[in-house]
């Protein structure tokens, strides 16, 4: 676990930086402001990982700003109950046109709409990575998109066994972590009832016909 503070994150680097790899995980103490900071130090920067980290949208753009020679982003955020993503996405469509690979696993409220963005913003894409990314019904004309754009394509229901981070991936689900998606287990509790209440219905038409 990463606790250093945001306010000496840019301590670390100097206007002459030469890094091209910047990973950050499990970092409770870096800001939106503080990684903006660090990147305006990384002209050079083309890979970029970010997991678990209290980042947004903000952080994103900045990264995108400073760092034009970007080519790889890793950004496994989750994000609460009802808060869509799509600004996030946007950060990513509006300011990172170079990049080739993006790896998005458990970024639940990832909507159509907010891929939608991202291909059309990220056009040399060639590797993403939408694992677990529920929200997404990659159907039509979008999955059509996909499978023709993109030469490395990880599905959100294909299985995540070699993915670094699993372990947290299942406590965060399990809720014992900050970010538990309550509002897609409300609908999955939804969708049971339902069905359990039309396979009801459906026995006592039964018992009725009989």
């Amino acid at each position: 676990m990463c606790r250093f503070s945001c306010h000496f994150l840019p301590c670390y680097f100097n206007s002459s930086c030469q890094l091209k790899r910047l990973r950050l995980a499990n970092c409770e103490g870096v800001s939106d402001g503080g990684l903006s900071g660090v990147a305006a130090k990384l002209p050079l920067l083309e890979e970029l990982s970010i997991s678990y980290c209290p980042l947004s949208k903000e952080a994103l753009e900045a990264v995108g700003r400073c760092c034009p020679l970007l080519k790889s982003l890793q950004f496994n955020n989750y994000f609460r109950g009802s808060k869509k993503c799509h600004e996030e996405a946007l950060a990513i469509a509006e300011n990172m046109s170079k990049l080739r690979c993006l790896n998005l696993v458990g970024t639940f409220r990832l909507t159509n709409d907010s891929l939608q963005a991202i291909l059309d913003g990220c056009p040399h894409l060639e590797s993403l990575d939408l694992r677990r990314c529920r929200d997404l019904t990659l159907e039509g004309n979008l999955g059509r998109r996909c499978a023709e754009q993109i030469k490395d394509l990880r599905l959100p229901h294909d299985s995540i066994d070699d993915y670094e981070f699993k372990k947290y991936f299942f406590e965060h689900l399990a809720g014992i972590g900050r970010f538990k998606d309550i509002d897609h287990l409300r609908r999955q509790l939804l969708r049971s009832i339902r069905l359990l209440l039309q396979l009801q219905l459906r026995r006592l038409l039964r018992q009725r016909l009989l």
